[in-house]
């Protein structure tokens, strides 16, 4: 009876898992829509807080949870939108940086479950987060967008709209998209340490 029942428990906390974890995938598709332009950057570049919920997810279920919820999110968009012209790069782009954050914040977090862990988890997720947008932005996405938008000289222009002196591709990332990033992975990180605590029941299904 007693082995049935942690059977039964398993299998009760892997369904209320996959649809925590569905319902949480919703919520980042839904704020990945609501991205907003930012200043002096160029206008394709908008900033979202979608990564907050795949970090949640990956914090209270595990790393795999959040990479989830980044798949299923860009999924969703690119089921809804296509792969255009650009073969759906920036959903792929989203994808892996995204779920490269919240896997190595869960790890972190996974093997110290306290606020000190949660804290080193999201500076060091910040920081792959942002190295590892760079040579993916330089050497696979931006080339795509080259093809599909005119050309280096068309992506660039918009660079120069804002700072003139930029020469080229790599210092307009290493300006502008690095930057970007890195405050980026900040926000949502410093957003998931404000809401986590008390969330943590909610998601968890625990009461307080």
């Amino acid at each position: 009876m007693t082995d049935n029942m942690a059977i039964e428990g398993r299998k009760t906390l892997t369904t209320r898992n996959m649809v925590v974890i569905a319902m949480m995938s919703a919520i980042a598709t839904v704020i990945y829509y609501l991205d907003f332009p930012v200043p002096l950057m160029p206008g394709f570049i908008k900033l979202d807080l979608s990564n907050v919920i795949s970090l949640l997810a990956g914090f209270s279920m595990g790393p795999a949870a959040g990479i989830t919820v980044c798949l299923i999110k860009n999924l969703i968009q690119l089921a809804l939108k296509g792969f255009g012209t650009t073969f759906g790069i920036g959903n792929i782009f989203d994808f892996v940086t995204s779920a490269a954050f919240a896997c190595t914040a869960g790890l972190i977090y996974m093997k110290n479950k306290t606020k000190k862990g949660a804290l080193i988890g999201c500076i060091a997720g910040t920081a792959v987060f942002t190295l590892i947008s760079l040579p993916l932005n330089y050497f696979i996405v931006y080339p795509i967008y080259f093809k599909a938008f005119g050309g280096e000289a068309a992506i660039l222009g918009m660079y120069k709209e804002i700072l003139p002196s930029v020469k080229n591709t790599f210092s307009a990332l290493c300006i502008f998209n690095l930057p970007f990033t890195f405050v980026k992975g900040v926000l949502c990180s410093a957003v998931t340490m404000l809401v986590y605590k008390p969330l943590s029941p909610v998601i968890k299904g625990r009461s307080k």
